[in-house]
């Protein structure tokens, strides 16, 4: 449920750039996620859907990509990219990890009719 206020954020940050661009309709907001951001893509469009109605983001598509998840192995001190499958440092395989990034979540850009 915590997707409907970031989803409302998000459509606020997305209808703030395109006024002061002039733009006339958002045809995309594009989001960057992290792993453990705990945002569902699909649970915002479907607020967005909603919340949209009426302005000049109805209609609009959120278009989401995912950050790796980087760590920094406490064993052998190394940093490297893991995913949710395997969560072992990748060069000694120790699961000692300190995570650098994952909980990232921003609006990146829009695509907008000016």
């Amino acid at each position: 449920m915590h997707e409907l206020a970031i989803t409302q954020s998000i459509l606020d940050i997305s209808l703030k750039a395109a006024a002061a661009q002039h733009a006339c309709r958002i045809r995309a907001i594009r989001l960057t996620i992290g792993p453990f951001s705990g945002i569902v893509p699909e649970c915002v469009q479907m607020y967005l859907d909603v919340l949209a109605k009426g302005t000049i983001a109805e209609g609009a598509k959120i278009e989401a990509s995912t950050l790796p998840l980087r760590v920094r192995c406490r064993a052998c001190g190394r940093e490297g990219e893991i995913d949710r499958r395997h969560i072992a440092c990748p060069f000694c395989g120790s699961v000692e990890l300190q995570r650098l990034s994952g909980r990232e979540f921003l609006v990146d850009s829009l695509e907008v009719d000016v």
